[in-house]
């Protein structure tokens, strides 16, 4: 097929590759200026550079709003968008004779929007994954084609669902490609099941000590390295949770309050119905200070006493 590929950081990445080696002629790669921004500084593997260490004309676009009649003299089979982050318009992703295939890291129509992964783990999901589905006037919402799930394990971080998912990418964009080559009928989604995710700021990473400790376990493994990390203020300097467990007593009082060791670590009061002493606390192991100093929760917390807010 003779496709245009839109696309940013690893994900895009991925994606072209599997176009040039599927051996699709790839008429125009679009692709982002690099950015500043926390959650575009990782799994940052170029696209710019792959389309020109393959010889495919390049453009670097914010937005596409000027792509119409280039697009139109590139005569496209289809365009393939992954990581693209702003709208394409109805004059853009239906013009190719198949239209527009984008690939998502979600099991759609579950977890429209970014971040995805962290998301889902963030609310404790069985599986996550990867759709890919035909482009239409509502943002990840367009027919399936191909969905793959994996499972989320007990100890999994982001980083883990991530390296697994980006693994999908490949064959899912090539099997895609040849059932819509073949005449495949996607499969509308369910909107009914659908669900919309903002993007994540740092606000979104600060760890709300009155959620139970389970979902505060999970809350620090969505926020691994290289991923902006969990945090809390400790006597008002920022204080990143990079390991945790669920205690296994339970503890009363205040949330945020530093209390006890427990096996590896230091228990934080947790949960909604902390005060009643019913539920266990959060167990912090491991901290990174304002400076970046990474330390075991007993060598950074010399007395159980204060509170993490």
């Amino acid at each position: 097929m003779r496709v245009a590929m839109f696309g940013y950081q690893t994900w895009g990445h991925r994606t072209l590759q599997a176009l040039i080696d599927a051996g699709h002629d790839v008429a125009l790669v679009v692709t982002h200026p690099k950015s500043e921004h926390a959650y575009e500084r990782i799994w940052a593997d170029s696209v710019a550079d792959l389309a020109e260490a393959n010889g495919i004309r390049l453009l670097l676009r914010t937005r596409p709003d000027d792509l119409l009649d280039e697009l139109k003299a590139a005569e496209l089979d289809l365009i393939v968008a992954n990581n693209w982050r702003t709208w394409l318009p109805p004059e853009i992703f239906a013009l190719p004779k198949h239209g527009t295939l984008n690939i998502h890291d979600s099991l759609l129509p579950a977890y429209a929007g970014f971040s995805p992964l962290i998301w889902a783990l963030v609310n404790g999901e069985p599986e996550v994954g990867v759709t890919a589905h035909m482009m239409d006037g509502e943002l990840d919402a367009g027919a399936i084609v191909l969905q793959r799930a994996i499972p989320v394990g007990p100890a999994d971080t982001t980083t883990d669902l991530f390296h697994r998912t980006v693994d999908l990418i490949a064959p899912i964009t090539a099997e895609a490609i040849k059932l819509i080559e073949e005449g495949f009928t996607p499969v509308s989604q369910d909107r009914s099941k659908a669900s919309f995710f903002h993007k994540r700021a740092k606000r979104d990473s600060l760890i709300d000590w009155t959620w139970p400790a389970e979902d505060l376990e999970r809350f620090v493994r969505a926020l691994s390295d290289p991923y902006p990390n969990a945090f809390t203020y400790h006597r008002g300097q920022e204080l990143r949770v990079l390991k945790a467990s669920v205690s296994k007593g339970h503890y009363g009082g205040t949330p945020g309050r530093i209390f006890i060791k427990e096996g590896d670590g230091v228990v934080i009061v947790a949960g909604p119905e902390a005060r009643r002493g019913r539920s266990p606390g959060l167990v912090v192991e491991r901290v990174r200070t304002a400076d970046g100093t990474d330390l075991d929760a007993h060598e950074y917390f010399t007395t159980m006493s204060g509170y993490l807010t």
